[in-house]
């Protein structure tokens, strides 16, 4: 049997190279028993491919069993998969039968694959390994013979990385890996398709079939289509209804098509299942301190200034000249003028200004050994966070609630830091 034959056999349409690939791949491994995982967007037509290899295959006289694991609650889809014993739990008023022992001898399709729940994806593995599994409830040991086609439209590589799913029954389910391709990557089939679908619907509503005019097609074929096939058989069905007019334009089809969503602006903070409303306070409140501080900067800056500025007795060479034009680039041409202008002859004598260091403000230091002026500000954020978080106690008398709203983070987030810094 060929590609056209299948093609015809299950009402596959179209002749996109990547297609056909995926259709040649299944019919390779459909005499074998090797575990195949399919990928693709949903809505892609995924549940295809493991009607094939079943059909193609030496199961084909056995049963297929198609589940859709997104679907049964996580608490009830060990026995829906493997079984229960009467009394396993509330509800189980006699012993069932899972899909793996009705499908003994045949096919089973675990669809949207990526959804089971951790403890079921150790049954499943132990199942692929060394085909037994134990019905919940029960402790006897049961043997079966089934062939597994698995299909997700997960990225498989992240859910590993999230913990999500496991990796090493990945490696176990995709012995074959499948790829079918999404329909914006079709363009010569999305009117054949449009066009088997609208004869679908004529003679399902008993009228004659929607056709295209030729802006039409240009716009059917330019669109990103996000949900794929299913997205374009539902809007061939509604204006298959709604359109009085049988020939449709390009401009009345723009109608039924949803504006494609999109940003023209880069993600900076991506989501995730844990954590996530922690991590970004504590970015925010990393933000805020760096903010914080370069306004002290600043503000120290023109303190240096209106302090030279105010002595007379000041004298600057041309190297610190050079080098406070550089240090306050950032401060206005007219304070600058004025600080370069201020400078007048040097006294032999040592004058300095200290300051505590603990407070973290500056140190001048003018010699005759050491003509220099050093700012000195402490960079670390961490005592500055500890700062800012004991400030913001005191403000508001410990109460919590108040001081995590003055700084701008959650309460979850204050309480952390205030056991990391041990405050009271």
């Amino acid at each position: 049997m060929d590609i056209q034959q299948i093609k015809q056999r299950f009402s596959i349409i179209g002749n996109a190279p990547r297609l056909n690939r995926a259709l040649e791949v299944a019919m390779q491994v459909a005499p074998t028993d090797i575990s195949v995982l399919v990928t693709g967007e949903s809505g892609t037509g995924k549940e295809i491919i493991p009607q094939v290899i079943h059909h193609l295959g030496a199961r084909k006289h056995g049963n297929y069993i198609a589940v859709n694991c997104g679907a049964i609650p996580e608490g009830t889809i060990d026995s829906e998969l493997f079984g229960h014993e009467k009394g396993a739990f509330t509800g189980a008023s006699g012993s069932r039968k899972g899909y793996f022992e009705e499908a003994d001898g045949g096919t089973i399709f675990l669809d949207e694959v990526a959804e089971l729940p951790q403890q079921t994806q150790v049954r499943l593995l132990r199942v692929l390994e060394t085909g037994e599994f134990i019905r919940v409830g029960s402790s006897k040991v049961i043997k079966t013979d089934v062939r597994v086609v698995a299909a997700t439209n997960e990225n498989m590589a992240k859910a590993i990385q999230k913990g999500k799913f496991r990796e090493d029954l990945l490696y176990r389910l995709s012995t074959v890996p499948i790829q079918l391709p999404p329909l914006r990557e079709r363009k010569e089939d999305v009117h054949l398709l449009f066009r088997k679908f609208a004869a679908d619907f004529a003679e399902k509503y008993r009228m004659p079939a929607i056709k295209l005019s030729d802006d039409a097609i240009v716009a059917l074929e330019n669109y990103s289509w996000p949900g794929n096939i299913r997205q374009l058989k539902n809007i061939v069905e509604q204006i298959s209804v709604i359109e009085n007019e049988r020939q449709i334009t390009g401009e009345r089809l723009t109608y039924y098509l949803p504006e494609e969503q999109g940003s023209i602006l880069p993600s900076v903070v991506e989501k995730s299942n844990s954590g996530s409303n922690d991590s970004f306070s504590d970015r925010e409140l990393m933000y805020k301190f760096l903010f914080d501080m370069k306004r002290d900067l600043n503000e120290l800056k023109k303190l240096v200034i209106e302090i030279l500025n105010g002595n007379d007795d000041v004298n600057l060479t041309g190297k610190q000249k050079d080098v406070l034009n550089r240090v306050y680039s950032d401060i206005s041409n007219e304070d600058s003028r004025k600080l370069l202008e201020s400078g007048t002859q040097h006294h032999s004598t040592t004058e300095e200004t200290n300051y505590d260091d603990d407070d973290n403000q500056p140190t001048i230091v003018d010699s005759d050994y050491h003509e220099h002026i050093e700012v000195e500000e402490s960079l670390s954020l961490e005592e500055r966070e500890k700062e800012f978080v004991k400030k913001a106690l005191e403000k508001h008398n410990g109460k919590r609630k108040h001081a995590a709203r003055e700084l701008g983070i959650s309460e979850r987030t204050l309480y952390r830091k205030i056991k990391e810094y041990n405050l009271s």
